[in-house]
């Protein structure tokens, strides 16, 4: 079988990205192609004006491939033009912050690296875990070094979900899966399918000065509908939810 390709929205210096590498190398060869920076909030956006520049590092070992541009940009340069052939599949994450329901997946830059990943022809999984309370005060603390031991435990949960799709397939008819689990769930938590639930949220730009917003999530979600059998509920339960996601889908 081929590599690997791994991308983020979180950049280089996300704490998820090294401890995913290492233990998805246990699985197959891996190609790292990510952010210099966060680029949250931005699906799946190409950049089509201006250069995107590339540099190759080595972390603790590990080669990274470190892009300008967007999360979808780095699948893209990743598929097509850095590496020669082709990956087997796109891998994208671990999403610091949960990305469930259909607004944060609709806005996350981890699903949109991965739906470029479909556009290419290539199998794709987005991960992403976090808190249901206080996202904020979660993500900066893990941001500023807390938590550690989260991200190996999340590492090894992930790679065991890839390896498990790479011997059995996607079902009939999926183009990408979303998965996303609690900070508490481990390779043995079990395992869901379920649906995107139908959330939207309110105002998201807060006027700092007469007409300058800034984005500053912090009101409320709009529910549509039942949440049983969906990633939020499932994700609420403690457990990990795996929505099979169909991008080409229309209702007649």
């Amino acid at each position: 079988m081929g590599y690997l390709l791994v991308t983020n929205d979180d950049g280089i210096d996300s704490p998820a990205l090294l401890p995913f590498i290492r233990v998805l190398r246990d699985v197959t060869d891996v190609k790292v192609v990510v952010p210099d920076r966060e680029r949250s909030w931005i699906g799946k956006a190409i950049t089509r004006f201006g250069e995107i520049r590339v540099t190759r590092v080595v972390r603790e070992g590990i080669e990274i491939v470190v892009s300008d541009g967007l999360p979808a940009d780095c699948t893209q340069l990743g598929v097509h033009s850095l590496f020669g052939e082709p990956p087997e599949m796109v891998v994208s994450g671990i999403n610091v912050g949960l990305n469930d329901s259909l607004a944060f997946f609709l806005s996350s830059g981890t699903a949109g690296a991965a739906a470029e990943g479909w556009i290419a022809g290539i199998p794709a999984i987005a991960f992403s875990t976090g808190v249901t309370q206080d996202h904020r005060g979660w993500s900066k603390r893990v941001w500023a070094g807390e938590d550690v031991d989260l991200w190996p435990r999340a590492a090894r949960l992930s790679a065991d979900i890839v390896a498990t799709t790479r011997r059995d397939g996607f079902p009939e008819g999926v183009d990408l899966l979303n998965v996303n689990f609690d900070t508490n769930a481990t390779v043995d938590t079990p395992r869901v399918l379920t649906d995107l639930a139908k959330i939207g949220y309110d105002r998201i730009f807060r006027e700092v000065r007469p007409g300058v917003f800034i984005h500053d999530f912090s009101t409320g979600l709009r529910v549509q509908g039942d949440l049983s059998g969906t990633d939020v509920e499932a994700v609420a339960k403690g457990l990990v939810s795996v929505t099979p996601v169909r991008l080409a889908h229309a209702v007649l």
